[in-house]
């Protein structure tokens, strides 16, 4: 591993330790300020939508102008936005900065370029599975940090908390080295995206599987709030552990190949809906939240399946689309999800269930094996 990764990876826990301070948080301090819950689901999908429109056109910038200028505005936009929400008294400016939070998710695409060409010896499933485990070591600490915070001091002092570190992570950040660009063959130009008929089949299946086992995520802090009664401090240590389960599971799952660490990803993540459908206490939903850390690693390495389909000059491109996506689950779940939440809190969890299901048949029928191959090789393979 290069010195590139480990800087990379070391911001990458700081920003994970300062976002999960706050963001799993997000449902209930809008419903503290004034949200109901369908309110909160389309504050959500707006978040969402946000976050879905800004992934294609970062990943052709990533392909024209290099991965790390987008990186750093990346971090530089998240730290303006947490302090606008620090900031914020009143729902509409909070709106605002959740908003610009979003569009932070810019940087998914450039990230997953910048780790795919840093990746050495490893495969680019491993080299994405260990940044997304670094962001979420520190994740293990934020939530239960964030939610002793708002127990004592409320929740709003938790964003100015975070603002810091992510000024931390930022510093760390530009120890990374700038990489060339990856440029095509202007005699032999790549397969289009658009004509990729291997590209688009796996997208078809990766947004079934993203919108199902996002469903039953973003109102469970409501749920646990509001129905089971946690204090703000229990639900953080429930988030820490999550985070605890996504850094295991990333480095478990990351091991495998592609295809079997993705469906294992899947059935974490419907494990996690039944513990906290049926689950009677904290210990159930402990493990609930340890497990749905496969949520993360699937996504992960849904992108890393992409990388064999797509010429190196794409590479950005095809993760921008990938991760569009995948992001724009994050839109269209929270609306379902608050209206599930109003009819019946636990109906989502049967409905995501059942999404989840089909999920993972599809996955199992249409996605190819992985073949294992050596970094050398892995450009010219047919499935990863």
């Amino acid at each position: 591993m290069n010195r590139s990764l480990l800087w990379l990876g070391a911001s990458m826990f700081l920003w994970g330790l300062g976002e999960s301070m706050f963001l799993l948080f997000q449902p209930i301090y809008l419903q503290q300020l004034g949200a109901n819950p369908i309110q909160i689901g389309i504050i959500l999908g707006a978040f969402g939508a946000v976050m879905t429109l800004t992934h294609i056109p970062a990943g052709h910038l990533s392909d024209l102008i290099g991965r790390r200028p987008l990186l750093i505005a990346a971090w530089i936009t998240g730290i303006v936005a947490t302090l606008l929400m620090a900031l914020a008294r009143t729902l509409p400016i909070f709106i605002v900065g959740v908003l610009i939070y979003g569009f932070t998710a810019f940087v998914a695409s450039p990230l997953d370029s910048y780790v795919t060409v840093e990746r050495g010896q490893w495969s680019v499933g491993r080299a994405i599975t260990f940044i997304s485990m670094m962001y979420n070591a520190g994740a293990v600490l934020g939530p239960i940090t964030g939610g002793w915070v708002g127990d004592h001091f409320g929740l709003r002092k938790v964003y100015f908390i975070s603002t810091g570190i992510f000024i931390l992570s930022t510093v760390v950040l530009f120890f990374i080295a700038s990489q060339p660009r990856d440029h095509r063959d202007p005699q032999d130009p790549p397969t289009s995206l658009l004509t990729n008929g291997r590209y688009l089949s796996f997208l078809s299946i990766l947004f079934v599987v993203a919108f199902a086992t996002y469903l039953p995520q973003p109102l469970t802090p409501n749920f646990l709030l509001n129905q089971r009664s946690l204090s703000l401090e229990a639900i953080g240590e429930l988030f820490s552990i999550g985070g605890l389960g996504t850094a295991v599971l990333n480095l478990l799952f990351g091991q495998f190949e592609a295809r079997t660490g993705f469906v294992l990803g899947q059935i974490s993540v419907s494990l996690f809906a039944v513990l906290l459908w049926r689950g009677s206490g904290f210990g159930w939903f402990a493990l609930g939240y340890f497990l749905l850390g496969g949520f993360r690693a699937l996504r992960a390495l849904g992108v890393a399946q992409v990388r064999p389909f797509v010429h190196e000059s794409q590479m950005g491109l095809a993760y921008g689309i990938t991760e569009m996506v995948g992001s724009s689950t994050v839109l269209l779940a929270p609306p379902l999800a608050g209206y599930l939440y109003q009819l019946d809190p636990v109906l989502m969890y049967p409905v995501g269930l059942v999404l989840i299901g089909i999920g993972i048949i599809l996955s199992l029928i249409f996605i190819p094996r992985s073949k294992k191959l050596s970094p050398d090789h892995i450009e010219l393979a047919p499935d990863l």
